[in-house]
């Protein structure tokens, strides 16, 4: 069983990685085939129904995430603090890359890279060509960012992790909000240190900060001069929302879908445009529920074969005594570079699931095991890895090449991991 699991997930990796089939088809297909070479017959449905069963909330709270999220973002609930950003940085190249860090680190609460990149980006771009600062710079503060705020419970990696695990967010989640608020402040403390650098290289453009409110800049800057429409009553029902997430009031699905209830009939009252507003955020929702719902069907037959169990014997019996009880500690580590070899779908629904499994053998908590790979893998492995789609929309909208961002970056994303797992350990989020 370990042989046909471990064949199973190389299958996977291989048509999911080289692209040969999309991850949809891999995960509805694949477990399929080798629950059947495996003569598990008719008792394939009800483990592909278990399956699906245990990720249905998760794929309830993404999809409501996206479309609770989309609706702030078109409403304009982050442009006043944008443009109160920009106006105050003016002409200091420091002070702009340090608004940068701050604007990626609140925009990135809407949970989608790609819409944090664009959101982002466009914003600052401008002001950036015009005072001559470097879009390497701009693409590897707002990469460090949204890799940090990559892991709030509507987030991607989250997501998948509570699908392999079987977790609640509130289990992964909560006990690393420390961890993820230091490396909030590691991102500043970063763009302080690369707003420096490009102070040094071009100086205070003091001119060019006062005359800011003609060309491209005054179009970035005018977005909000005035506070939108239903500002104070969307600011505030996103932070009760965001509360009541934290504190477990009533389950995260159900937060959501009351959550885009009530806002989409405050801001739209017309049907019609209720309709429209949600039509415009459908094909993201379906492309990232569909695939959640699909990868219930590979957990479910990974569970109910007992394949998962035999792998994880197998891979015990590797494993040295001593190294087992620090296996968070390890995973927290290497989850990193491991991000720019496997993809997130065949990080957390391939070698997650094995790696909690042995480490639940070692007397590990699965759910350590899942912080830990958030720590790396989920926060700053995402924004630097070619095999996550979105990081291909950050690099065309700054121009910029992959591998100079990699070069620019790594050490600093690398640091994240750090801190964020030093802190993890302080709290006791994952194991010493």
């Amino acid at each position: 069983m370990a042989i046909l699991g471990f064949l199973m997930i190389g299958t996977f990796l291989y048509l999911v990685m080289s692209k040969r089939v999309s991850v949809l088809i891999a995960f509805a297909l694949v477990p399929i085939i080798f629950a059947l070479i495996g003569g598990f017959g008719l008792e394939i449905g009800k483990m592909m129904l278990d399956g699906i069963a245990k990720v249905t909330p998760t794929g309830i709270m993404i999809g409501f995430s996206i479309l609770y999220f989309g609706l702030m973002i078109d409403r304009g609930l982050f442009d006043p603090m944008i443009t109160r950003l920009i106006r105050f940085a003016k002409g200091d190249p420091l002070k702009i890359v340090m608004a940068t860090a701050i604007i990626t680190l609140v925009v990135a609460l809407d949970g989608d890279g790609s819409a944090t990149f664009m959101i982002t980006v466009t914003a600052l771009l401008p002001i950036y060509k015009r005072l001559g600062m470097s879009s390497l710079t701009l693409a590897g503060v707002v990469a460090l960012g949204a890799g940090v705020m990559n892991i709030i419970p509507w987030g991607g990696p989250l997501a998948r992790a509570m699908v392999s695990l079987g977790a609640e967010s509130s289990e992964l989640f909560n006990p690393i909000i420390p961890a993820m608020l230091a490396g909030a402040v590691w991102v500043v403390f970063v763009s302080y240190i690369l707003g420096k650098k490009e102070r040094k290289r071009i100086g205070i453009i003091s001119n060019k900060g006062d005359s800011m409110e003609s060309g491209e800049i005054a179009a970035t800057l005018e977005m909000s001069t005035s506070l939108p429409k239903l500002y104070w009553f969307n600011l505030i029902l996103t932070i009760s929302l965001i509360v009541a997430l934290i504190m477990e009031i009533i389950p995260v699905p159900v937060l959501f879908i009351v959550a885009f209830a009530i806002a989409l009939l405050v801001n739209f009252p017309d049907v019609k445009k209720q309709q429209e507003q949600i039509a415009s955020h459908a094909q993201s929702m379906v492309m990232v529920c569909t695939t959640i719902f699909a990868a219930g069907i590979f957990t479910g037959i990974l569970s109910g074969t007992k394949m998962i169990d035999a792998m994880a014997v197998s891979m015990v019996s590797a494993i040295p005594d001593w190294l087992g009880g620090h296996l968070p500690i390890l995973v927290a580590v290497v989850s990193m570079p491991l991000s720019l070899i496997f993809s997130p779908d065949a990080f957390y629904y391939g070698l997650l699931p094995v790696l909690s499994e042995a480490g639940a053998a070692f007397g590990v908590d699965p759910i350590e095991i899942g912080r830990a790979a958030l720590l790396g893998n989920g926060t700053t492995g995402f924004p630097l890895s070619p095999l996550n789609p979105s990081v291909f929309v950050l690099i065309g909208l700054c121009k910029v090449d992959l591998g100079d961002l990699q070069k620019k970056i790594f050490f600093w994303a690398f640091g994240s991991t750090i801190v964020m797992t030093i802190v993890a350990l302080l709290t006791g989020a994952i194991p010493l």
